[in-house]
């Protein structure tokens, strides 16, 4: 199913809403761990603008792909993130996601991780 994650600061975890199917549009799911394939990384401009002008956060970027909704999500994203490479995201910094060494934009992968640890999001990739 595709869907569109994001990290929900309320509640410190992450969003899943659904993209497709008759759920569409709505979240359908709050997880600590979620494992996308074929992602691309979304950042809306108009809301990024927003935060700066206002400084005050909002749902304006986040992550889609296909989410398979596997009870292996966890170990999955253990390896991965051993293995992957870290993205961020700082709307005061970057205009996109970036790539946490080296800083370069990060568009789009095969497989990403995201965890949730000591109420923090982490993001890592795998081509």
């Amino acid at each position: 199913m595709k869907v569109f994650v994001y990290f929900n600061l309320h509640r410190k975890c992450f969003s899943v809403k659904a993209l497709e199917g008759p759920s569409k549009g709505r979240v359908i799911a709050h997880r600590d761990n979620v494992l996308l394939h074929d992602v691309t990384f979304k950042v809306s401009q108009a809301g990024r603008l927003r935060v700066i002008r206002e400084q005050r956060k909002n749902v304006h970027a986040g992550i889609c792909g296909t989410w398979l909704n596997d009870t292996d999500d966890y170990n999955t994203g253990i390896r991965i993130s051993i293995m992957g490479s870290a993205i961020m995201y700082n709307p005061y910094k970057y205009s996109t996601f970036v790539h946490l060494f080296g800083e370069h934009p990060a568009t789009s992968c095969r497989i990403a991780a995201l965890n949730v640890s000591n109420k923090k999001p982490s993001i890592h990739t795998w081509n």
